[in-house]
């Protein structure tokens, strides 16, 4: 197959140019946002379609645009969605070697451990929490 038969599909595009495409800082003025800027305005887009697309840097990069006045308030967070997203974020910031967590992600995919356990750079400690003391009555 020649590289003119390939064509760029687009799911949420129809293909009969009725989306229209705005370029960089041209969408402010006609009351439409970016996922992005529905989550700083506290709101999500709902179920509603896309009803445009923004683009940058020739057409790369793009988002969708969505309608303010059609979008919902973001859902409030629960103590369980809470508890799970920390459940979560432990599981990437935790070394597997010296059992620290860390106040950001490790790479784990890569190295497998902190950079300490890794390669012996050492860690500050003011970008870590200890581990919990290990109770020695339940030994």
């Amino acid at each position: 197959m020649a590289d003119q038969d390939l064509v760029d599909v687009d799911p949420n595009d129809p293909g009969d140019g009725s989306l229209p495409i705005f370029r960089w800082k041209q969408a402010g003025r006609a009351q439409l946002a970016t996922r992005r800027q529905l989550r700083d305005l506290g709101l999500r887009p709902g179920g509603q379609e896309p009803v445009a697309r923004l683009e940058c840097r020739g057409g790369k990069r793009f988002a969708w645009l969505y309608r303010i006045d059609l979008a919902v308030p973001k859902l409030a967070m629960t103590l369980a969605k809470e508890a799970a997203l920390d459940k979560a974020m432990a599981a990437r910031q935790t070394c597997g070697t010296c059992r620290r967590r860390y106040f950001h992600c490790l790479p784990l995919k890569t190295l497998g451990s902190c950079l300490e356990c890794h390669d012996g750079t050492p860690a500050d400690p003011a970008s870590y929490i200890a581990p919990p003391a290990k109770h020695l009555l339940a030994a």
